[in-house]
């Protein structure tokens, strides 16, 4: 019998579909499912929905549950994190205090301020995790699911030995939606991505064989299509590559399309697809969910029918190439560069096409991005690990010089409003900001402290 602990359980939707795909495999079909959350109400229902799933699959799993994080990873073969550190009411303040000084963020969850201060308040919560399973589950395969998952799995594995890759969606899923608009779905769909998450592209796409890359320019012409999105598709036009991330989350990580109100409607206002062009739209959605969650998710659990069918998530797929009946598993993985793309910093996180067997998760191929592309993402990578750095050393300055460099941020503000702006997000983010040796700015002492 396997162990897979959840940490962050009270992500219901996550919980229910990872433990759904785990489900799938033979070799995990008595697993112990071992749910943990702080919220009770949230572990209740988590309980329930998991429950719901083993019995439509007349599995032999146990689904147990716990508020104790240490009893939970106890003798865990597989961790899965889902977490979101301060909640709904805290995240708020990343997206309206930068827009204040005229940063209008869109979903604020990997890069820029407000990336980067949803990784500092999550950082030391999530090595906090990593301890834990170094004293109880010190042979576990560690999954992170948490934003902004390039930062926080860097970090993660300059602190710890444990054996940690961090997961997403995004690669699979864009995938999937070109392989529609070429009406490539029934085909041998092909590709090569690489990059960094959530700024990854294809250098090579492929259906049946055959470069698919003419096709997609034609595509993209298709009213439906090119209203679908907007942003994804200049950047290709204008880059030659497709990347891996919705429009929404790519306004913001990029200097072309927010930094005035023009261009926020002809660019971010009117896609078909998850593209809000505000702050306040995406800040409406969270909260109003706080409200919703809880009827809709029991009416899941009156009315649904439960599809047992393994979705397109890797984390079960990885599980079981490392530990259930070792089928290798070719994904895209985050992981510390160590030359596997050749013109990005090593060290830094980089998302690159890996394999997962019974020896272990290992990049197989060596990946020279076209320069231009190198250009963006290397300048992305870099600020990353500076966030990276600042909360290792606990250094306020180095939070701003990651501030200072981002892209959407530095089109639309002088550096002095620049080191204003991030002062007020440090105090306002004080109390999770304990490990900190200071959270004032002090540039001018910069030298001393060298020295």
């Amino acid at each position: 019998m396997n162990k897979f602990t959840f940490i962050g359980a009270g992500s219901l939707d996550f919980t229910k579909d990872l433990v759904r795909d785990i489900l799938t495999f033979e070799a995990f079909r008595d697993a112990e499912l071992m749910l943990m959350d702080i919220d009770p109400k949230r572990l209740g229902y988590a309980v329930k929905g998991v429950q719901k799933i083993v019995d439509a699959g007349h599995y032999p799993a146990v689904v147990k549950s716990t508020m104790d994080r240490r009893e939970a990873l106890k003798n865990a073969d597989g961790v899965l994190i889902t977490i979101l550190q301060g909640g709904v009411e805290v995240w708020r303040h990343d997206i309206e205090i930068p827009k204040k000084y005229g940063v209008d963020i869109c979903v604020g969850d990997t890069r820029g301020p407000s990336g980067i201060f949803r990784f500092l308040r999550t950082a030391p919560v999530l090595l906090d995790i990593i301890r834990d399973c170094e004293e109880v589950c010190p042979n576990a395969v560690v999954l992170n699911y948490t934003n902004p998952m390039a930062m926080l799995v860097s970090y993660l594995q300059s602190m710890s030995d444990m054996n940690i890759t961090g997961l997403c969606h995004s690669v699979q899923g864009t995938a999937a939606m070109l392989a529609e608009w070429l009406g490539a779905k029934d085909k041998k769909f092909q590709y090569t991505c690489a990059g960094i998450n959530h700024q990854a592209f294809y250098l090579e796409l492929k259906a049946d064989g055959k470069d698919a890359y003419p096709d997609l320019y034609k595509a993209i012409e298709r009213e439906e299509v090119a209203a679908e999105e907007p942003i994804r598709i200049e950047m290709f036009r204008k880059l030659g590559y497709f990347n891996t991330e919705s429009s929404g989350h790519n306004s913001e990580y990029v200097a072309w399309f927010r930094k005035r109100p023009e261009l926020i409607e002809k660019y971010c206002s009117h896609g078909t697809g998850w593209n809000p062009g505000a702050y306040a739209y995406i800040l409406d959605e969270y909260l109003g969910r706080e409200d919703t969650w809880e009827k809709e998710y029991q009416d899941w659990l009156d009315n649904a029918e439960v599809d047992l069918n393994r979705g397109e998530e890797y984390a079960s797929n990885i599980f079981n190439a490392l530990f259930g009946d070792h089928t290798p598993y070719f994904f895209n993985g985050n992981l510390k560069n160590h030359n596997y793309i050749t013109n990005i910093k090593q060290g830094v996180c980089v998302e690159v096409p890996v394999v997962a067997t019974e020896q272990g998760i290992a990049p197989i191929r060596q990946i020279t991005l076209p320069e231009h592309l190198a250009v963006l993402v290397n300048n992305s990578a870099l600020i990353e690990d500076l966030a990276v750095q600042a909360a290792i050393k606990g250094d306020a300055n180095l939070v701003f010089q990651a501030v200072l460099f981002d892209p959407l941020t530095s089109a639309v503000c002088s550096m002095d409003e620049i080191q204003k702006m991030v002062q007020e997000m440090l105090d306002k983010n004080a109390e999770y900001l304990g490990y900190f040796k200071s959270l004032k700015i002090e540039m001018e002492a910069i030298h001393e402290k060298d020295r």
